[in-house]
């Protein structure tokens, strides 16, 4: 009988040490994966604090200084949002930017894709993704030269056209547009193609053999199982094209100075202007504008997205 009690007594402290050790173990485990996390805090920390110092809190002193005066620093209410809102020359460059991103956009992405899905197929894709990032390489500077050369009253392309009786393309007049849409395209093309090319590649190729094994053909394929397939890919163009038809100062800037054809005056045009003439009240409460236009552009591409998903 006293054996038989021992023995339940020794199982229940058994029992009892077993679970000590397994909370333990859990309590160490919790510890240790604190421990991890705060590992990988000291790797984001730089980051967040160069974001903080250099996006973050002049962001936020924009904002301050789009309800406050010039000079004084004094509250003066919604005056600059009104005094931008009524500037004729504000609401041609955003005008002239929105039609510039409508354009090159899908201009951009669909040409990309093409020429990516032809490339796809090639044996020797590894040398053709080093040409691709070429553009990229070059200089803003070297590519407005090429350009002027291109395209200015002597240039190149304008003694062909005039030779033939046609009309020339010059930066002052009303084809100044397409001549900067070439330029962001020509610059953006080969990077854009990469991208396609590296969602293309992930794709298996089983899926496509098993499709051609049932009957289908190369259309098919295309938009049943490849174009499906790279909606991840889709998304990430365009947030970043989005993004880069924004940044298109440099090239405009250099084709045809501060104050260019009225079809190519776009908002960087109107920020450096306003810059040079020391308007801060005027340029805080645009670039609050444009954050704002640009953030819920972006909020509305990824609800889509999430959207896709679920």
């Amino acid at each position: 009988m006293r054996a038989a009690e021992n023995t339940a007594a020794a199982d229940i402290q058994n029992s009892a040490a077993a679970v000590g050790n397994i909370k333990e173990m859990k309590k160490n485990k919790k510890k240790k994966k604190n421990k991890t996390d705060l590992k990988f805090l000291q790797f984001l920390l730089p980051g967040a604090l160069g974001v903080a110092v250099f996006i973050l809190i002049p962001f936020i002193d924009s904002f301050r200084r789009s309800f406050c005066t010039n000079i004084t620093q004094e509250f003066s209410g919604a005056d600059n949002y009104k005094e931008i809102f009524g500037n004729e020359a504000f609401r041609l460059a955003i005008k002239n930017t929105l039609r510039f991103t409508g354009v090159c956009l899908p201009l951009l992405i669909g040409i990309s894709f093409i020429i990516a899905y032809m490339l796809s197929g090639l044996k020797r894709i590894q040398l053709i993704r080093s040409i691709l990032l070429f553009p990229m390489a070059i200089p803003t500077a070297t590519m407005v030269l090429i350009w002027k050369i291109l395209f200015s009253d002597h240039g190149y392309i304008n003694g062909i056209l005039d030779s033939h009786g046609a009309d020339t393309i010059g930066f002052l007049d009303d084809k100044a547009f397409w001549v900067l849409v070439g330029s962001y395209i020509w610059k953006n093309l080969g990077y854009t193609v990469l991208l396609w090319l590296t969602g293309i590649m992930s794709i298996s190729s089983a899926l496509c053999e098993a499709a051609k094994t049932d009957g289908a053909g190369e259309v098919k394929c295309l938009f049943y199982i490849i174009m499906p397939n790279l909606k991840p890919t889709l998304y990430t163009i365009t947030i970043i094209s989005f993004l880069n038809s924004f940044k298109v100062f440099r090239e405009a800037y250099l084709l045809a100075g501060s104050y260019p054809h009225e079809s190519i005056y776009l908002l960087q045009h109107l920020f450096n202007n306003w810059f040079v003439n020391m308007d801060l009240g005027k340029m805080a409460a645009a670039s609050v504008c444009v954050f704002s236009v640009i953030f819920i552009a972006v909020s509305l591409l990824k609800a889509v997205w999430d959207k896709e998903e679920n």
